[in-house]
């Protein structure tokens, strides 16, 4: 018996439309980073990029638990002295939606080589309109 490894040319992707109306995002962007790293695939493997796209629209009204809304806060640091910044889910929610979703995504996949090819793979717009209608024609929508 020989045990099968997964070549480049046995991947196939397809794409998937998810809504993100009125989703809780912890679990919402979970979903996502399964489908990008391929692990619904039954050719699934670790060093290799097997993974989907997926079109995410209506980033707009995702929405999260409790308190969060509020509490919940971002931050980054431009490693300049006193660099470090803040901003609160809310700001953000009305400033650019679409960088939450992608930052909820990044930091669900493994931190390895693959994550930026992966993150290419994700398309978020924050209403419901997007530029890959013409992908969705005989795939279902999630």
């Amino acid at each position: 018996m020989k045990t099968y490894t997964t070549k480049k040319s046995d991947i196939k992707r397809s794409w998937h439309l998810f809504n993100a109306d009125n989703q809780v995002l912890g679990r919402f962007a979970s979903k996502i980073a399964i489908l990008l790293q391929g692990k619904n695939k039954p050719y699934f493997t670790n060093h290799l990029d097997c993974g989907d796209y997926v079109v995410v629209i209506n980033s707009d009204k995702v929405a999260v638990t409790g308190r969060k809304a509020k509490n919940k806060i971002y931050y980054h640091h431009s490693n300049y002295p006193s660099g470090l910044k803040s901003i609160t889910f809310e700001e953000q929610l009305k400033k650019d939606s679409t960088k939450i979703i992608a930052r909820a995504v990044k930091n669900m996949l493994p931190k390895n080589k693959l994550r930026d090819s992966r993150l290419k793979r994700l398309k978020v717009f924050a209403q419901a309109e997007h530029i890959y209608q013409d992908k969705f024609k005989h795939a279902k929508k999630s």
